[in-house]
């Protein structure tokens, strides 16, 4: 997986399984674009991401979760529930707006 937390007025977590940076995927009118500029910055493993997405999570952190081992990580560490995940061409993704 990879992570990279931007700082904004709010901090926003991008997870993402690392074999889906620079791909786009398209069904129907939905697109999601994984663009490296966005997602990229550094490989972890499954224990430091739910570490680190808890401890965002308190701090009203926002979340761009996408891919199956990202996805699974997010419901692992509590952040989020199966209702929050679609699909698009059968990649999961879940977005977190606190």
């Amino acid at each position: 997986m990879n992570i990279k937390i931007h700082k904004a007025s709010r901090v926003i977590v991008a997870l993402c399984d690392s074999n889906l940076i620079g791909k786009t995927f398209e069904q129907d009118i939905m697109q999601i674009a994984i663009k490296e500029d966005f997602f990229k910055d550094e490989e972890i493993n499954k224990e430091k991401a739910i570490k680190i997405l808890q401890d965002l999570q308190k701090e009203d952190a926002t979340f761009n979760i996408v891919g199956e081992e990202s996805v699974q990580t997010a419901l692992e560490a509590g952040i989020i529930q199966e209702t929050g995940i679609i699909k698009i061409d059968n990649i999961p993704i879940a977005l977190i707006l606190l």
